[in-house]
C-alpha cells in the first residue's frame, strides 16, 4: 500500500469505500493513479463480521446524527435514521444483498417515455444504455454476477419456491433465482455460497462481492493506493481559480488533516455527498461548491418501496439460504395502463427475527403482530422495489442549528411521495399478496417502507449544468476536477437495484478521468 504525505497534490482524493468510490480507486490505481481512499468507517473483515443482526447493525451501519422531514412514514417510524446505509471500508456492498441488474433503455429516458408527469421533476439521462453496454459487461464479469458470462445461477431456497409457485399460477414469465454478484461456483479466489443467510451482516465466507474483498485488496496490491480507515471528512477546499485543491478530514485519532489533491471524487452515498458539498461552502461558492444551479441536494429518491410477508400451514424457514433469493421482473416494464408510470420489480427478502419484529409494524402490537410472530417459522417474505419519481423539494439540506460531533450541520432528509409513488406500491401490494394467496397463503401482511439502501439523485447528471450537478461522466458542471461517483449521479432511480450501475459508471469515470489527467485538461492552475 502507498503512503501518499498530506502535502502532494498529485494525487487523485476518493471520499468514500462503497460501490462507486472502491471501484473507482481500484481502475485508477490500476491505470497507475495514485490515490488516497478516505472512509470515515473502520476496515472490517469476513473473520470480524458478526451473523448477528443488531450487533451487526451497530457494527457496519452510519449511525451519526440525522434530521428527517416530509410525509413519508419513514419520518414518524425511523426519524433519525431515514437511510440503512454504512459506514465501515467498503461501504454498503459489506451490507447489499448482491442484486445486480441493468437498467433498461426506455429508464434512461424517463422524460421522453413517461411524458410531463405533474409535480415530478423528470430529466432523460444524458447517456444511453447503449453508452454503458460495453461498462455494465466489464461490471458483471468483475463481479461475478450470476447468469451472466456462463456463471450459473444460485439455487432456489424455500422462500424462492413459494415465490416461483405463486408466480407461475399468476401467469408470471421471468421469475428465477437473480443476477447476484454472489458465488455460484469457486471464483476470483473466493469461495461459493454456503447460504448462510446473512449477508446484509457482511459475508463471512467472502461469497458476496464487495469493494472490501476484491476492489480495494486489488488496489493495494499495485501500490498505488493510500486507504485511510476512520478517516470522516469535514469538506473540500479550492485554490483561488476556483479549482478543487484539497480536503480536510477527522482521522481516527481525532486530529484534524488536510490532504492535497490533483482530483477530488466524492461518493459519500446520496445523503453525504451533498452534504459535503454544502458545507464546503466559500465566498466563491456561498451555495456550496458544484451548486451554481441550486440543484445540489434536490431530487432524492429512494425507490417506490414497501414489502410483503406471508404465512402458510407448514414451514418456509425463509432464513435458509441468501437474503434475496429470487426475482420475479415481469412489473417492471412502462405500462401506463396499470395506474402509473414506470415499473417494480419484485424480489424475495428474508428478515432475521430481531428485524422482522422491528419493521413488520413500526410500533405495532397487539394480537395480528403477535400472531404473525408466532408463525415466524412458517413465513414467506418479498421486497418491492420500483421507480419513484425526482421532485425538486425532495431533498438533502443541512441543518440550521443540528450539529454532528465533530460539529458540522448534520442532514436533513424530506421526503413526501409522489402519487405515482403511492399509485405503484398499491399496484405492488396487490401483486404481492395475489402471489402468496395463489401460493397458499393463510395470511398476507403488507409491511410499510423501513430505512432504504437505494439513496439516488441528490447531485444528478444533466445535458445542461441548469438542470444538475454533473455531466455525463460524473463530472461537476462548474468545477471540472470535482467529481461525483456514487449513486447520487442517477438523473432517474429506473426499477432496477443500482449498485451495478454504480459500479458501472465507475469503471466508465475512472477511463474519463485517466484520460483528462494524462491530456492534463483538469489540472489546477498554478495558484492558491
Amino acid at each position: 500500500m502507498a503512503n501518499i504525505k498530506l502535502d502532494d497534490d498529485s494525487a487523485v482524493v476518493v471520499i468514500g469505500s462503497g460501490a462507486g468510490g472502491g471501484t473507482l480507486a481500484n481502475e485508477l490505481c490500476q491505470k497507475g493513479i495514485k490515490v488516497v481512499l478516505l472512509e470515515a468507517g473502520k476496515r472490517e473483515s469476513a473473520a470480524s463480521f458478526q451473523n448477528d443482526e443488531w450487533g451487526s447493525f451497530g457494527q457496519l451501519s452510519w449511525l451519526d446524527k440525522r434530521t428527517t422531514s416530509g410525509s413519508w412514514r419513514v419520518a414518524r417510524d425511523f426519524s433519525g435514521l431515514p437511510a440503512w446505509i454504512c459506514k465501515t471500508v467498503g461501504g454498503s456492498t459489506t451490507h447489499w444483498a448482491g442484486a445486480s441488474l441493468r437498467i433498461q433503455e426506455h429508464e434512461f429516458k424517463a422524460r421522453t417515455h413517461y411524458g410531463d408527469v405533474a409535480g415530478a421533476n423528470l430529466l432523460d439521462w444524458p447517456l444511453t444504455l447503449q453508452d454503458l453496454e460495453p461498462y455494465y459487461a466489464k461490471a458483471e464479469d468483475k463481479m461475478g454476477v450470476t447468469r451472466t458470462n456462463g456463471i450459473p445461477g444460485l439455487p432456489g431456497n424455500n422462500n424462492f419456491k413459494v415465490m416461483y409457485a405463486g408466480a407461475k399460477k399468476l401467469g408470471y414469465k421471468n421469475c428465477h433465482t437473480g443476477r447476484m454478484a454472489i458465488n455460484s461456483r469457486k471464483r476470483d479466489g473466493r469461495p461459493h455460497c454456503r447460504q448462510l443467510g446473512f449477508c446484509f451482516q457482511g459475508c463471512k465466507m467472502d461469497a458476496k462481492w464487495s469493494t472490501m474483498n476484491s476492489e480495494i485488496p486489488r488496489a493495494e496490491k499495485t501500490g498505488n493506493l493510500d486507504l485511510r480507515p476512520s478517516a470522516h471528512v469535514l469538506r473540500v477546499e479550492h485554490d483561488k481559480s476556483g479549482k478543487v485543491n484539497a480536503v480536510v478530514y477527522v482521522d481516527g485519532d481525532g486530529k484534524q488533516q488536510q490532504q492535497k489533491a490533483r482530483v477530488v471524487c466524492v461518493a459519500g452515498n446520496s445523503i453525504e455527498s451533498p452534504r459535503l458539498l454544502l458545507n464546503s461552502e466559500s465566498s466563491m461558492y456561498p451555495n456550496g461548491l458544484a451548486n451554481a444551479s441550486g440543484q445540489v441536494g434536490r431530487n432524492y429518491m429512494r425507490h417506490m418501496t414497501g414489502s410483503v410477508y406471508a404465512t402458510f400451514d407448514e414451514p418456509v424457514h425463509m432464513w435458509r439460504g441468501t437474503t434475496m433469493a429470487g426475482i420475479i421482473t415481469d412489473e417492471s416494464r412502462h405500462d401506463p395502463s396499470r395506474g402509473f408510470v414506470g415499473g417494480y420489480e419484485m424480489e424475495t427478502l428474508s428478515l432475521g427475527l430481531p428485524f422482522m419484529a422491528a419493521f413488520l409494524d413500526p410500533g405495532g402490537w397487539g394480537r395480528d403482530f403477535c400472531r404473525a410472530m408466532d408463525n415466524y417459522a412458517n413465513m414467506a417474505g418479498m421486497w418491492l422495489v420500483g421507480e419513484d419519481m425526482p421532485q425538486k423539494d425532495n431533498r438533502i439540506t443541512v441543518h440550521a442549528t443540528e450539529k454532528d460531533q465533530y460539529g458540522m450541520p448534520v442532514p436533513n432528509v424530506n421526503f413526501t411521495d409522489h402519487p405515482n409513488d403511492i399509485a405503484m406500491r398499491e399496484h405492488a401490494f396487490g401483486q404481492g399478496r395475489a402471489i402468496y394467496e395463489a401460493a397458499g397463503a393463510n395470511q398476507v401482511y403488507p409491511v410499510p417502507p423501513y430505512p432504504s439502501t437505494h439513496n439516488l439523485g441528490t447531485c444528478r447528471m444533466s445535458a445542461k449544468a441548469e438542470d444538475g450537478v454533473v455531466n455525463q461522466h460524473g463530472q461537476a458542471h462548474e468545477i471540472d476536477n470535482l467529481f461525483v461517483s456514487d449513486g447520487s449521479q442517477f438523473t432517474t432511480g429506473a426499477s432496477e437495484n443500482p449498485t451495478l450501475t454504480i459500479v458501472t459508471l465507475a469503471i466508465r469515470q475512472a477511463d474519463y478521468i485517466a484520460g483528462q489527467m494524462s491530456a492534463k485538461a483538469i489540472d489546477r492552475k498554478s495558484v492558491v
